[in-house]
């Protein structure tokens, strides 16, 4: 029994990543359940008993996609200690758009692109891997800011939804036009533009301690 429901996981597991994979590659709309089942080397009576429908396939490839981000073994490190890790998040999308010669945009950006009112599960399902995201960005900017490393003018939240915005927007670019680097100098003119908020902390004046010697008189 146990036998049987590691290969049922490891055929559900299989189904879903050929999924994830057409989903990257040319959206939810154009991709059928038979492309899945011929990308998988499954069976119809297999993608069926895990997946009533299509609208059920997306829903799992984005949990997939989100429980990745949360245990760190998606290919874009999320958790963000220092500003070169969070100058590596960014450049790493770009060097996984251009690992597919620069023809898919960001996996989840790419559903997005297609969800209209009537994918509202799948909506929602974006929604909360933006917003996973967007927290580990921004909390980040909340250490920094505690720090005193960045200036007054500082909006963690403000700042993470630029980070979100400006990537997805270099890969969108960067797919339009087959070239990286609009994509690469819109990254890094948005981390100079972050920079302008960092400033160094004011070291605090050490206080003196009372000698316990009376004044003389």
């Amino acid at each position: 029994m146990a036998t049987r429901s590691k290969k049922g996981a490891e055929t559900r597991l299989r189904i879903i990543r050929a999924a994830a994979d057409l989903f990257h590659k040319q959206g939810i709309h154009r991709t059928s359940p038979d492309d899945v089942i011929d990308a998988s080397a499954t069976g119809k009576g297999q993608f069926y008993h895990y997946f009533k429908n299509k609208e059920g396939l997306a829903h799992a490839v984005l949990q997939y996609h989100l429980d990745a981000i949360k245990t760190g073994v998606a290919p874009i490190k999320y958790d963000i200690k220092s500003w070169q890790d969070l100058e590596r998040w960014f450049l790493t999308h770009i060097e996984l758009q251009k690992s597919f010669g620069m023809m898919r945009g960001c996996p989840f950006g790419t559903i997005a692109n297609e969800v209209t009112a009537e994918d509202e599960l799948i909506r929602q399902d974006l929604s909360l891997i933006f917003e996973v995201i967007k927290n580990k960005l921004a909390a980040f900017f909340i250490k920094e800011n505690a720090g005193g490393r960045l200036s007054r003018d500082a909006n963690e939240d403000r700042m993470a939804d630029f980070c979100l915005a400006t990537v997805q927007g270099a890969m969108l670019v960067g797919k339009i036009w087959g070239d990286s680097e609009p994509a690469e100098r819109t990254v890094q003119d948005a981390l100079a533009h972050l920079r302008r908020l960092v400033v160094t902390p004011v070291a605090r004046k050490p206080t003196r301690k009372a000698s316990g010697r009376r004044p003389a008189r």
